[in-house]
């Protein structure tokens, strides 16, 4: 369990907390790229670690993130005209270009000066694979954009969503986190898995867990003893702030996770889902679209899941019988219930009790725990400058008794354990 104290730095992202601090030391995604389809397009809100934002796309296609609030008398600039390289007030037309700087006055004398010291709050934005990556920290140190692996690839070989979630964005990593629920959560009970053959639910041992770190986070590695002498594997990469890859089958396509703080109760799931070697299939997509698997089928406004804390996520207590363990169709819509409702929007964990199928929720917890304070104290973190260790992937399969995690690992990293400075 955490303290009191240690729960709320973790939790808290807000400006000024020693987390919030530290998640805008990282790229962090801000909203899809279909959000903005078009240039001269009207503005669109977003709201990233306690920040009210406005987006827009300006001319050339580049997009613009600013607060939302106009200097003058904080109009909210989300009703702005967006007029090819800026975003004008609807009150009084000051215009703001993409770096928030103040182009126009137009109700000022002519000859005055004043725009030339008005800016609006404008942040760095970088658009690849599918997202509009916002930089919410200083100025020095900016780092380089992170080496994802998908975000290098065509269009038709991934797939992104996101999706709004009702609560604070580490009870979904810790969930990312967890293998042991796979057993329970996800099981269905017609034994037709999608991710973990029927003899990992009813012959394996429990899991045990090694931790491995990373020059950007660290691995989850669980490792299951199966009765005829092998073992069965889940490795999952935990890059810091909030971002995580589901252990996949080899030559199955790989999924992102991002949990992204909205502010301290809600946060965006970003998912993306991507095939390196291939474009993705057309039955992929529509498992995909359909939300069967990790993306959940949202409005396209809102982004809010069709299948909601409202509705009760859409259980039907006849599946519950027969069908799966939960009574919810869809693996992330599984997922819902269990972290919205866990002990609220913001987890009390003084009070939990921990087992030994926790150890890498703890070891991320003191992960994040431990570069927080450190950056309250000056010392700024390492991860984000290690753009090239952001491209990483996932594992999950058996392997023979004998055979050590790096050996069935290594074949399926983007870069090589090496190169990414892994070391348990």
């Amino acid at each position: 369990m955490l303290s009191v104290a240690d729960n709320e730095l973790l939790t808290r992202t807000g400006r000024g907390t020693p987390m919030g601090d530290l998640f805008r030391r990282f790229w962090i995604p801000a909203l899809l790229s279909a959000e903005l389809p078009a240039q001269g397009g009207p503005a669109v809100k977003v709201g990233l670690l306690g920040e009210k934002l406005i987006a827009f796309r300006g001319a050339g296609g580049k997009v613009g993130l600013l607060e939302s609030r106009c200097p003058h008398r904080h109009a909210n600039l989300y009703w702005g005209r967006n007029e090819e390289d800026g975003i004008r007030c609807v009150y009084h037309g000051w215009k703001f270009g993409l770096d928030g700087g103040c182009m126009e006055m137009p109700a000022e004398p002519a000859d005055s000066q004043y725009k030339e010291r008005v800016k609006a709050v404008a942040y760095p934005t970088h658009e690849a694979g599918g997202i509009i990556w916002a930089y919410l920290g200083p100025a020095e140190p900016q780092p380089e954009f992170p080496e994802f692996d998908w975000a290098r690839l065509p269009e038709d070989h991934f797939y992104v969503t996101k999706r709004h979630q009702r609560c604070n964005w580490f009870q979904n990593v810790e969930g990312e986190l967890d293998t042991a629920h796979v057993q329970f959560l996800h099981r269905e009970l017609n034994k037709n898995h999608t991710f973990t053959p029927q003899k990992v639910f009813e012959q394996a041992t429990s899991p045990e867990y090694t931790i491995a770190e990373t020059p950007v986070g660290m691995l989850a590695i669980a490792r299951r003893g199966l009765p005829d002498g092998d073992n069965y594997w889940r490795i999952t990469p935990f890059m810091m702030p909030s971002y995580t890859i589901v252990p996949t089958l080899p030559g199955n396509r790989y999924t992102f996770t991002a949990a992204v703080p909205i502010d301290d109760t809600s946060m965006w799931g970003f998912t993306v889902s991507w095939a390196p070697d291939r474009p993705l299939r057309d039955d992929e997509l529509e498992q995909d679209r359909s939300g069967v698997r990790l993306h959940v089928t949202v409005d396209p406004v809102t982004f809010e899941p069709v299948a909601n804390k409202d509705n009760d996520y859409l259980r039907d207590f006849d599946l519950m019988t027969t069908e799966n363990f939960t009574g919810i169709m869809g693996i992330r819509n599984q997922d819902l219930p269990v972290q919205e409702d866990q002990d609220g929007p913001v987890c009390r964990r003084e009070s939990e009790h921990l087992g030994t199928t926790d150890r890498a929720i703890v070891a991320a917890r003191r992960l994040m725990l431990r570069a927080a304070k450190a950056l309250a104290d000056g010392t700024e973190p390492a991860q984000p400058r290690h753009a090239a260790a952001f491209r990483q992937r996932s594992f999950a399969g058996e392997g023979g008794g004998e055979q050590a995690w790096p050996e069935l690992f290594d074949g399926v990293q983007a870069s090589e354990t090496q190169a990414l400075g892994i070391h348990a």
